[in-house]
C-alpha cells in the first residue's frame, strides 16, 4: 500500500488521497486517509512555540505537584503514629502505597492513552486524586489512610506516566532537550521541597500536610483539564476523519488509527504487556530502569536519613531538617538550568552526524554527571557524625541533585530515543520497577541506618551509585549493538511533519488479498513514534 502525504485545502483540513482499506480482512474498498498536511495547524509540533511552552510547563508543574504530594507527609509520620496508636514502621506505609501506586499506574495510564488521547486521561485521573485527598484529611484511622493513598498514588501516576509521550507529541526530536529538562527536574524537585514545607506546616496538624495536597492538585487540575489541548497525533487525526466524515456523508474519510481493525480487548491485552516485555526482553531497558530505581531509591531514603541524621543525631526539630533539603534542591535546579548548554551540544551532534544521531549520543551527559551522586553521597556519610556541624551533610545534597537531573534527563532520552515507537511503554516499564524499589526503601532505611551505623550503611550507598557508572559507559560502547539485535528498538529515522510516515514511504506491492490491517509493524510506524506502548 502507498499512500501520499495530503495537501492542506480551503478549510484547513488535508485532502485525503483514494487507497484501499480490506474490509472484513479479505476484500478491499476505497478509502481516504486522513494525516497532516505539511505546516498543518493542528499538528501539535506546529503549534505557536509559546503555547507549546505553557503546555510543557503546565504537565511539568503537574509533575512537580504530584512528586511534593508523595513526599510531604514524611516531615511528620510521628503524629500519624501517636493519633491512631501505630508503630512507626506502620506509619510509613501511607507513602509506601502512595509510591507504589506510582508503579501500578503507568500499566494501565499508558495503554489507555493510545486508545483515548492524553487530555482525557489526565482530567480523570487528577479529578480521581483530588477527591480521594480530602477522606486523607479527615480520616479516623490508618486504614482509610492507607487506601485512599494507594488509590491517589495510582491516579497521580497519569501525569508521570504521560508527560514524557505529551513532549514527544509537542517537540521534535532536536527540540526535546531542554523541555524534557523542565519535566525531569519536577519529580526530583518536588520531593525535595516537600519536606521543607511539611516541617513548617505539620506545626498547624499533620491533617494540613493533606489539605496543602488538595489545594495544589485542584489547582493543576483544573490547568491541565481546561487550557491544554490534546496532544496525541492519533487521537486528533481520529476524531478529524470522524468530523469529515460526519461533514460529507461519506464513509471512506479515515486515519491511520482506523486501519487497526482489531478488537479493543485484544488491543489492550497486547498494550498491557507490551511494558513487562520491554523490561524483562530488552537489556537496554532493564538496565536504565535499574539505574533510576537507585537513583529514586536514594531519593526516598533521605526522607528517612535525613531525620536520622539531623533530628536522631543533632537534635533539630522537624522545620529546621526541612530546611537542610535546600542544596538538594538547588542542585536540581542549576542542573536544570544547564539543560540549554547539553542542548546546544546536542544539536552540534546532530549537525555531525547529518541529522541522525546515535541514541548513545544522548548518553553523554550521563558519563559526565553520574559521579557526582557517589561523591555527594560518601560527603554525606563521613561528614554526619552528631558532633560535627551540619554543613557537610546539609551540602552533600548539592551534588546528589546535581546528578539527579542529568542522569534522569539523559535516560528518559535515551530511551524514548532507543525505542521511539514504544516510548510510552519503556516510559512506563522504567516507572514500574523505579517505584517499587522506592516504596520499598522507605520501609527498611531507618533499620538498615541503625544496623550498619549512619556513616556505613550512606557509604554502602555510595559504592553502590559507583557501581551503577558502569552501565551508561557500557551502552556507550555496546548500546547500538544491542539495539541492532532488538525486535523492539527504533530502526529507523525520527518522523519530521514535512516527510510522510514509514508506511507512507513503503514502496513494496501488497497482495490485495492479503489482510492489511494484521501488518502489525507497519502500523506501529504509521503512528506517531511515541504512541505505541
Amino acid at each position: 500500500m502507498v499512500t501520499t502525504q495530503a495537501a492542506p485545502t480551503a478549510a484547513g483540513a488535508p485532502q485525503p488521497h483514494k487507497e484501499k482499506i480490506p474490509e472484513g480482512g479479505e476484500t478491499e474498498k476505497d478509502y481516504k486517509l486522513v494525516t497532516f498536511a505539511e505546516g498543518d495547524p493542528g499538528n501539535p509540533k506546529n503549534w505557536s512555540k509559546g503555547y507549546k511552552w505553557y503546555c510543557t510547563m503546565v504537565v511539568a508543574i503537574t509533575c512537580f505537584v504530584v512528586a511534593f504530594c508523595s513526599s510531604v507527609i514524611t516531615a511528620d509520620v510521628d503524629s500519624v503514629a501517636h493519633e491512631f496508636g501505630i508503630s512507626h514502621e506502620a506509619a510509613l506505609l501511607p507513602i509506601t502505597v502512595f509510591v507504589v501506586g506510582f508503579g501500578v499506574g503507568p500499566m494501565v495510564f499508558a495503554p489507555l492513552s493510545e486508545v483515548f488521547g492524553r487530555q482525557i486521561i489526565y482530567g480523570t485521573t487528577l479529578l480521581v486524586a483530588v477527591v480521594f485527598t480530602i477522606p486523607c484529611a479527615v480520616s479516623k484511622n490508618i486504614g482509610t489512610l492507607i487506601v485512599c493513598r494507594l488509590i491517589d498514588g495510582i491516579a497521580f501516576s497519569a501525569p508521570m506516566t504521560l508527560v514524557g509521550g505529551t513532549l514527544a507529541d509537542l517537540w521534535r526530536n532536536e527540540e526535546r532537550g531542554v523541555p524534557m529538562a523542565a519535566f525531569s527536574a519536577a519529580p526530583f524537585i518536588g520531593p525535595a521541597i516537600g519536606p521543607l514545607v511539611g516541617g513548617w506546616l505539620c506545626l498547624a496538624g499533620w491533617r494540613w500536610l493533606y489539605w496543602i495536597q488538595l489545594i495544589f492538585s485542584f489547582i493543576v487540575w483544573i490547568l491541565i483539564s481546561f487550557t491544554v489541548k490534546e496532544t496525541y497525533a492519533p487521537t486528533i487525526l481520529g476524531r478529524r476523519a470522524k468530523n469529515l466524515r460526519k461533514q460529507t456523508s461519506d464513509n471512506s474519510y479515515v486515519s491511520e488509527g482506523d486501519l487497526d481493525q482489531r478488537p479493543f480487548s485484544e488491543r489492550m491485552s497486547v498494550f498491557l504487556i507490551r511494558p513487562f516485555q520491554l523490561l524483562f526482553r530488552e537489556l537496554i531497558v532493564l538496565l536504565i530502569s535499574l539505574y533510576m530505581s537507585v537513583l529514586y531509591g536514594l531519593l526516598y531514603m533521605f526522607f528517612v536519613a535525613y531525620p536520622i541524621i539531623f533530628e536522631g543525631g543533632k537534635g533539630y526539630s522537624h522545620g529546621i531538617t526541612g530546611l537542610m533539603f535546600i542544596p538538594l534542591a538547588v542542585g536540581v535546579i542549576c542542573s536544570a538550568l544547564c539543560a540549554p548548554l547539553v542542548n546546544k551540544h546536542y544539536l552540534k551532534q546532530v549537525q555531525k552526524y547529518n541529522g541522525k544521531p546515535p541514541a548513545e549520543i544522548r548518553l553523554i551527559p550521563m558519563m559526565v554527571s553520574c559521579w557526582f551522586i557517589p561523591i555527594g553521597l560518601f560527603i554525606f556519610a563521613w561528614s554526619s557524625y552528631p558532633h560535627l556541624t551540619w554543613v557537610g551533610p546539609c551540602l552533600a545534597g548539592f551534588p546528589i541533585g546535581f546528578g539527579f537531573i542529568f542522569l534522569y534527563n539523559s535516560a528518559n532520552n535515551y530511551l524514548v530515543d532507543s525505542y521511539q515507537h514504544q516510548a510510552a511503554s519503556a516510559l512506563a516499564a522504567k516507572t514500574f520497577i523505579r517505584s517499587f524499589w522506592g516504596a520499598g526503601t522507605v520501609l527498611f532505611t531507618e533499620q538498615m541506618y541503625h544496623r550498619m551505623g549512619d556513616q556505613w550503611a550512606s557509604t554502602f550507598l555510595a559504592f553502590l551509585g559507583l557501581l551503577c557508572c558502569a552501565i551508561p559507559f557500557g551502552f556507550w560502547k555496546f548500546g547500538a549493538r544491542i539495539r541492532k539485535r532488538s525486535r523492539y528498538a527504533y530502526g529507523g529515522d525520527d518522523v519530521d511533519d514535512s516527510q510522510s510516515s514509514d508506511i507512507e514511504n513503503q514502496k513494496e506491492i501488497v497482495d490485495p488479498n492479503a489482510p492489511l490491517v494484521h501488518d502489525s509493524l507497519a502500523l506501529e510506524r504509521a503512528r506517531s513514534y511515541v504512541s505505541n506502548p
